[in-house]
């Protein structure tokens, strides 16, 4: 899957995921396991300069654009799909400031989640607002020259962990989703809290949470963007983060099928290996062709954003179709591997319950084919 990279890329591929093997991968069971968040992973990859791979270098980024992001991502996520997953997150919330950012904010944000000094949060989902974000119920008003803040935030990836929090929250609520505004909160602002960290059946160290905001003061200088454009940003980051969310889905895919195939070739029933039987063939074919299309429209959606051409019907389905070929491939390993797929020993159930979480995260796989229908039937 290196014939459409760059020489560059195939230098960032070699690289992440030689780290990934020997730095991440050892840890990727026990943080399944218990649940804790992975920071030495996260200074890990600090160390890596990956916590900024798309952000320009005058920012403390890696500058290897978009297409750099996914091939990291996805070589991540073949070692442990919760070190990508809190990566992507937090390349979304970096990716937010460099665009709609001030001068200010970069400097004062954007550069150090780029070098790892900080961790980001895209705080957007509530109890009563998942897919529909007209629904917030988070409120931001004015008081003198800072907003307050009053609401409540779920599923918060990085919520317990985090240093930097992009909150989306309505200014005016009379306008919908036109009413909605970006505010960067820090962690040691008065007035936020964090709440109950979800036990989830995949991408379980993620420190996916609450987050409540209780009269919690923001500065003028903390609204991102203008006062009405929350939505846009989010819905910006959010097609960022699909391509984040499909390179996920890419490399999971593909442990699934390397486990597959190197299982096959070593187990052996009825006098010769499990590989030389059709049925395996077929299973193994199938995850092998579906992981490379995966990959080629996950590709594409990355290639489109690095050219600032429009990109959200490609990001929309790179992330639907990977997030199910994931969990295709992933249920086809534990198939192979028989008794053995659904021991804790090995990788691929885990595969499987991250690959589960992985279509439900930055948008269903239903949310993605409404965004799908709609660009096509402009």
């Amino acid at each position: 899957m290196s014939s459409l990279l760059t020489d560059s890329e195939i230098l960032l591929k070699n690289t992440v995921g030689d780290f990934a093997r020997k730095e991440i991968a050892p840890r990727a069971s026990i943080i399944d396991r218990t649940g804790e968040y992975p920071f030495e992973n996260v200074r890990q990859l600090a160390k890596m300069d990956l916590l900024g791979i798309p952000v320009a270098q005058q920012y403390s980024g890696a500058g290897a654009g978009v297409t750099g992001f996914a091939v990291s991502i996805r070589e991540l996520a073949k070692a442990c799909a919760n070190t990508a997953f809190i990566c992507g997150v937090h390349t979304m919330v970096a990716l937010s400031l460099q665009l709609f950012g001030t001068n200010d904010q970069k400097a004062r944000f954007l550069a150090p989640l780029s070098r790892g000094e900080r961790i980001g949060a895209f705080a957007m989902t509530e109890p009563q607002a998942g897919s529909d974000a007209a629904a917030m119920r988070t409120s931001a008003a004015r008081e003198g020259d800072s907003y307050v803040l009053n609401g409540n935030k779920c599923f918060i990836t990085n919520a317990g962990a985090a240093d930097i929090y992009l909150v989306f929250a309505s200014t005016d609520p009379s306008k919908g989703s036109r009413g909605i505004s970006a505010f960067i909160v820090e962690r040691n602002n008065p007035g936020i809290r964090i709440g109950k960290i979800e036990d989830k059946i995949g991408l379980r160290a993620s420190s996916n949470g609450e987050v409540f905001l209780e009269a919690c003061k923001v500065p003028q200088g903390g609204l991102l963007g203008k006062e009405g454009d929350g939505f846009k940003i989010a819905l910006t980051a959010l097609d960022y983060g699909r391509i984040g969310a499909a390179a996920l889905g890419v490399g999971l895919a593909e442990a699934s099928l390397d486990a597959s195939v190197a299982y096959a070739k070593q187990r052996a029933q009825f006098g010769q290996a499990i590989a030389s039987f059709q049925a395996i063939q077929f299973a193994i074919a199938d995850m092998a062709t579906e992981t490379e299309a995966a990959w080629l429209l996950c590709y594409e959606a990355a290639r489109l954003a690095n050219r600032n051409e429009k990109f959200t019907k490609h990001a929309a389905m790179a992330k639907v179709y990977a997030s199910e070929i994931a969990l295709k491939a992933s249920e086809r390993a534990v198939q192979i591997h028989g008794g053995y797929g659904l021991s804790r020993e090995l990788s691929v159930e885990r595969h499987m319950r991250d690959a589960k979480a992985l279509a439900i995260i930055e948008g269903t796989s239903e949310i993605q084919r409404l965004v799908i229908a709609r660009e096509v039937l402009r």
